[in-house]
């Protein structure tokens, strides 16, 4: 069935000096944790997205943008998520992507209001 449903194209995101950064656990679900980088209020998020089409084929697209969302999910309401965080960068506008992109971006001094918290009735991220 994943021949039907292929992405086209690879992302990777890679965030600038996240090897020299305190590193917290974050746990994706009862048997999977990750390390992440610990970023603190008014610190800004630097990295590069690279954006490489498989297979060299040619990828049209409306525009390539990367986003920084803060979210509160509550587990009792379903479906409902509180954004208090949301900016955005446009990194490309529409048009053709056939070879490996490389696009930098900068989130500057971000004001993160919260911590990540993820617990029995409500997860931050």
């Amino acid at each position: 069935m994943s021949l039907f449903w292929s992405t086209p194209l690879d992302i990777d995101i890679v965030l600038e000096d996240a090897d020299e950064r305190a590193m917290v656990d974050v746990k994706l679900d009862k048997n999977r944790r990750e390390k992440a980088p610990l970023y603190l209020d008014g610190e800004s998020v630097k990295g590069a997205v690279t954006v490489r089409p498989k297979d060299g084929k040619r990828l049209e697209h409306t525009g390539i943008k990367v986003q920084f969302i803060g979210t509160i999910e509550m587990f009792f309401d379903r479906g409902t998520h509180h954004e208090f965080l949301s900016m955005q960068t446009e990194l490309a506008a529409p048009g053709d992507l056939q070879h490996p992109q490389t696009f930098p971006f900068t989130f500057k001094n971000v004001e993160k209001p919260y911590e990540s918290y993820s617990g029995i009735n409500v997860r931050l991220r």
